[in-house]
């Protein structure tokens, strides 16, 4: 069996990492608002990437994905002639992925193929399935478990931008490990605003606040969390909590579940073997603060992605995915997200519990 080294990390590395990072804030202007696809986002940088001359040499793109091929002479298909090359293995360039891969193995595969670098981007929510979110059950359970991987659902192009600039900052620039894997929707998520730099590092940090919907002084209030394609449904709802129930909400969009369940599970363990030191907090608490009003927490894939985050919340908490109706495969729609809203203030006692019943009535959700 013939075994292949690491790409090596030279300063050669980190001066074609900062050639793409200046290409691409030079797009800030197209991406920064949520009219953009985080697909269209990205294809679009993979192509001016590759057909810039200045760029063109400072980073492999691999084109395996169902998309449209651009019509360049640089496009790659695999990785595997990288990992082969002595003249590629001796000063890594940033490695663009775009993918259209279902299951697990087909990921594993792929990181394998690339040394577990790189941005990995996967738009198989775009192509018919019967699975949720395009992808197979155990898809969100690898990216999960696996510690060299770091796992985002961006709900805008806004996000994918700045997701795809903090990827080539840290795996090139900063020389750390791993990879980042983004899933891609194609709908324009024109309800967004363009998000500014503090949102977009706290987006890189696993979530940011969109906005308040306010309604009566002293209004109970809910606070409604999304991710991905499942923030349209979430913004509706708390649109419709405020239009028809009378319920101030908060409205957050959550790009990586993942890493924010990481980030609060490490300052967890440090507290628990640190008892006598300052406690740290994490990005998931500090956003959410001391409030208590109930969490609920929407993906588009199952429910346990979501889930993650739970155990570290106070509150009442709530999560929904693709699995919470009953329905293997169902996306969870605005009507689901507003009931389980009530039911969770219904339990807290912040309100009539003939409120949930009259909105499931209402909703045809009997």
């Amino acid at each position: 069996m013939i075994g292949f080294s690491s790409f090596s990390k030279t300063p050669e590395t980190r001066l074609a990492a900062q050639a793409c990072i200046d290409k691409i804030r030079t797009l800030a202007d197209q991406h920064a608002g949520g009219f953009c696809s985080p697909l269209y986002t990205m294809i679009d940088i993979a192509n001016r990437l590759e057909r810039d001359p200045g760029t063109a040499r400072n980073i492999w793109v691999i084109r395996a994905n169902k998309q449209p091929q651009a019509e360049s002479h640089h496009t790659r298909i695999s990785a595997w002639p990288l990992r082969m090359s002595p003249a590629a293995r001796a000063s890594e360039k940033p490695l663009l992925y775009l993918t259209s891969s279902a299951t697990s193995a087909e990921l594993c595969a792929l990181s394998n193929e690339s040394a577990n670098r790189g941005i990995l981007c996967n738009d198989i929510e775009t192509l018919p399935s019967r699975w949720p979110k395009g992808a197979h059950p155990w898809v969100p359970l690898w990216l999960v478990a696996n510690p060299q991987c770091l796992p985002f659902d961006p709900a805008s192009g806004a996000e994918a931008h700045a997701i795809a600039l903090a990827a080539l900052e840290s795996l090139y620039v900063e020389g750390n490990d791993g990879f980042y894997y983004m899933a891609l929707h194609d709908e324009p998520n024109d309800f967004l605003a363009p998000i500014g730099n503090a949102s977009a590092s706290q987006a890189l940090k696993g979530m940011y606040k969109l906005t308040e919907i306010e309604t009566n002084v002293g209004a109970p209030r809910v606070r409604l969390l999304g991710a991905g394609l499942a923030l349209q449904s979430v913004v509706s709802a708390g649109q419709m909590l405020s239009d028809h129930w009378g319920i101030a909400s908060e409205l957050w969009s959550c790009p990586s579940y993942t890493r924010l369940a990481r980030d609060a599970d490490k300052a967890q363990r440090w507290n628990r073997m640190h008892p006598g030191m300052p406690r740290r907090s994490s990005h998931l608490l500090d956003c959410l603060g001391p409030s208590d009003s109930p969490v609920v927490a929407v993906t588009g894939y199952a429910q346990h992605v979501a889930e993650q985050i739970g155990s570290h919340i106070g509150s009442r908490f709530v999560a929904l995915g693709a699995d919470s109706i009953g329905a293997a495969c169902a996306a969870v729609d605005k009507h689901w997200i507003v009931v389980s809203s009530l039911q969770a203030l219904a339990q807290d006692g912040l309100i009539d519990r003939a409120l949930v019943e009259q909105a499931m009535s209402q909703y045809l959700l009997q």
